[in-house]
């Protein structure tokens, strides 16, 4: 089976560069997964209306590189993460996670009998994992969770003992709407910070890995410092839009008359 990059460099304690797009276009895709990431990530969840469909066809885009493709999934069903598996995610993030038994329930969804309770049945996946995708799926795929509410935090101990999963990814924005702050307020809020350590604290403790949702490339180094091990340098097209508005700047500064 293809390895997987991501898990790799966490073995040799690296973190690998990430990119977050919220859209599913695949031209998009191409751009972005040809720039170098290690990993991209399909915001399926907060994503412009993206149904497996065109989830299927961004995956098919991003591995035409060599670029590991991931999907956030909308919520925490299985049949959306065995859509995006079957098609060729080679890991997901499952958002709003709150108990060991939502974190087992995800867990379960991404492994095959024993450890979990995926169904057998891949089909783009064993072409673009390889022959051997069943034996060694287990053992490649990501599973990430979401921890995104301040009251789930005191139990992140009990989420870390749930099979199948591979670590934490914490939404920072929602965590902090969920202490009654919000952007870009929760930023100075030791209360927060301490918590987000907290859950970083508890995954080392278990051998997991722990990302964090970024709003830009400095917080990325920053949070990397930290310890956090995934961390989207790009979050969504706003990558486009801030290109796009520098370039409007600079013309209009120039401009003659």
């Amino acid at each position: 089976m293809r390895t997987n990059k991501v898990k790799s460099l966490w073995q040799a304690g690296k973190a690998p560069t990430v990119a977050w797009l919220d859209t599913a276009d695949t031209y998009v895709a191409e751009i972005i997964a040809n720039v170098g990431f290690d990993v991209m990530v399909l915001d399926m969840q907060h994503g412009m209306a993206i149904g497996p469909d065109r989830a299927a066809l961004w995956l098919q885009a991003v591995s035409t590189t060599d670029t590991m493709p991931m999907v956030r999934v909308p919520w925490n069903e299985p049949f959306f993460i065995q859509w995006v598996l079957d098609a060729g995610a080679y890991g997901v993030i499952v958002p709003l996670i709150n108990s060991r038994e939502e974190a087992a329930k995800a867990g379960g969804a991404c492994r095959y009998p024993p450890i979990g309770y995926r169904s057998v049945g891949a089909n783009r996946a064993q072409l673009y994992g390889g022959a051997d995708y069943y034996k060694q799926a287990n053992k490649e795929i990501i599973c990430l969770v979401m921890v995104e509410d301040i009251k789930t935090v005191p139990h992140v101990e009990e989420l870390a003992e749930a099979p199948g999963i591979d670590g934490f990814y914490i939404g920072p924005v929602d965590m902090a709407v969920s202490m009654g702050l919000g952007p870009p307020a929760y930023r100075e809020s030791k209360q927060h910070a301490e918590a987000c350590h907290q859950v970083l604290e508890t995954a080392r403790n278990h051998g997991l890995a722990t990302g964090i949702h970024c709003a830009s490339p400095q917080e990325v180094l920053q949070r990397t410092a930290e310890g956090f091990v995934f961390c989207p340098a790009i979050s969504g097209l706003g990558c486009f839009a801030t290109a796009a508005t520098d370039a409007l700047r600079e013309v209009q500064r120039g401009k003659v008359g």
